[in-house]
């Protein structure tokens, strides 16, 4: 069975949601704040937000002499004005925050002395108060099941995707591909997902998926390099793969994108040389790996050398290495997986600094906190929940990371435009700072952690919103045709042009999908 496959009997069903409940519950949860900076278990972690679901607390500084504070809240673009006292200037705003509607709007905090006047200011800040869950949203325009089947015989049908049945070299004149790993590997798992759901298909997706896995193994490196076996970031010298800080340079653990297609490629043919490309790749990253368990960034692709003195976000290693060992029943790495465990828990939990890291976004110079994303946060937590017996901390921590998420990144509604018109598809979750604009991958994210808490908990608010959120992929979908652009701006989605895709992002919209298709099946 594939990664993506879910077993019915792992569901009780859908439940039935009353959403007044539910929406008010969720308006009480929005006044709690997201792992404040003052209770001293991590620095204050949102310097470079600039919208908050949830009620904020900010890093201000004490005023000399004052013994309160006044925390004063206006619209920008209307006359409200909220106003409470309070003891320090890094108190949240939960005393007003439900009285706020959606909008831009300014923070002031003022000291004031033992007569109330005010002594100085501790502090000013611009945001956006965003717009709260407030269910049912329009609910799926067609079947899921049915929806993962046209996009995949969308993107299987896309000239770019059949260019593999008579070449051994990718089509540059999709661009995508110059991101080799990422790319390629997502049209490997895409092509799996073919194979296995769509039988007409099967002999023609497994031909491509085999190609691809070919060239990337074909243009890795070789058993005696430090980075043996390791297919290229970046290929041909086109967007990104042509930018000076990229030359000669590889993403340190995209490698492990091509060993994951490898397994999953191995799952659908059963020839065991896929399976040895992975393990290959998993040698590597046990040599390359640090003594604290972390790994850098992005390297030199020769030597190994760090690039900068960052460190990765270890998601993918600790997925890759637990998949290894569960379904494979390959134990030999364990050490790399505990070691990895251990950082990325500590890091997550002491640092609350879930960094963006991505291929075409420059790392060097990110200061910390600077481009926060879901894409670190939300994989995590399901990591920490979909372990064999989740831990009350692992629990905990998750859904840390889901409220983080959400309250950064999840969009259950814009503001309209200088025309009134809302710019982009909602509900909706953005990728990073750096790239605020919706995507079908960063939706995927959320919307799975958020069913991994509520398989735990039974907690039917976090259904309720991943549910809106996998809705929402099939309201984005162009039905005649199929397809699911990769982004939700919506004065773009149904373009033609297909270098809006990213074939990574097609997949992971699909996995979602097939998710909820097995999560309501038995309730039709």
């Amino acid at each position: 069975m594939m990664l993506l496959s879910i077993s019915i009997a792992a569901y009780a069903g859908k439940p039935a949601l009353k959403y007044k409940k539910l929406n008010e519950r969720a308006l009480k949860e929005y006044s709690v704040p997201v792992r404040p900076g003052y209770e001293g278990r991590n620095p204050f972690w949102n310097a470079y937000s600039v919208k908050f679901i949830y009620s904020p607390a900010f890093d201000f500084e004490k005023v000399d002499g004052a013994l309160s504070y006044r925390f004063t809240l206006r619209q920008k673009e209307g006359k409200g004005v909220w106003s409470f006292n309070a003891s320090s200037p890094k108190s949240s705003l939960a005393k007003i925050w439900r009285e706020v509607p959606p909008g831009p709007v300014t923070l002031t905090v003022e000291g004031l002395d033992r007569d109330g006047r005010v002594i100085g200011k501790a502090g000013e800040r611009d945001f956006f108060r965003d717009y709260p869950f407030e269910g049912p949203f329009s609910g799926p325009t067609i079947d899921y099941k049915e929806s993962a089947i046209k996009v995949m015989r969308y993107t299987h049908e896309a000239p770019w995707v059949q260019y593999w049945l008579t070449h051994d070299e990718p089509d540059m004149s999709f661009r995508h591909y110059t991101y080799a790993c990422k790319t390629i590997s997502g049209l490997i798992n895409v092509e799996c997902l073919v194979a296995e759901n769509i039988p007409s298909l099967r002999e023609e997706a497994i031909i491509i998926a085999k190609k691809a896995a070919s060239f990337l193994i074909a243009n890795g490196q070789g058993p005696d390099k430090a980075l043996a076996y390791f297919p290229p970031t970046y290929y041909k010298g086109l967007i990104a793969s042509a930018k000076k800080e990229n030359q000669g340079r590889t993403m340190a653990l995209e490698a492990l994108a091509a060993a994951t297609s490898y397994l999953n490629l191995y799952d659908v043919t059963e020839e065991d040389m896929y399976l040895k490309q992975a393990l290959h790749i998993a040698d590597t990253y046990r040599k390359i790996q640090n003594e604290d368990g972390s790994f850098p960034v992005k390297v030199d692709y020769e030597t190994g050398e760090p690039y900068t003195g960052s460190h990765a976000m270890l998601h993918p290693v600790v997925r890759f290495y637990r998949r290894l060992e569960n379904k494979y029943g390959v134990k030999d790495y364990h050490d790399v997986l505990a070691r990895a465990e251990k950082w990325m828990n500590t890091f997550a939990e002491e640092k609350f600094d879930l960094e963006s890291q991505f291929e075409d976004v420059n790392i060097g110079g990110i200061k910390p906190y600077q481009n926060l994303t879901n894409c670190t946060a939300a994989p995590y937590a399901t990591y920490l929940l979909t372990g064999k017996n989740p831990s009350k901390e692992d629990i905990s921590l998750a859904l840390d990371l889901i409220r983080f998420s959400e309250d950064q990144f999840v969009h259950w509604d814009v503001w309209p435009d200088s025309c009134g018109v809302r710019p982009e598809v909602v509900p909706n979750v953005h990728e990073q700072y750096k790239y605020e604009m919706g995507t079908i991958s960063s939706v995927g994210n959320v919307a799975n952690a958020m069913l991994d808490y509520y398989l735990i908990t039974g907690d039917e608010l976090f259904y309720a919103k991943a549910k809106a959120l996998i809705d929402g992929i099939t309201v984005l979908q162009d039905l005649r045709t199929g397809r699911i652009p990769t982004t939700y701006k919506t004065r773009s989605i149904y373009k033609s042009d297909m270098m809006y895709d990213w074939i990574n992002c097609t997949y992971s919209a699909i996995g979602s999908l097939l998710r909820m298709d097995a999560m309501t099946r038995n309730n039709r």
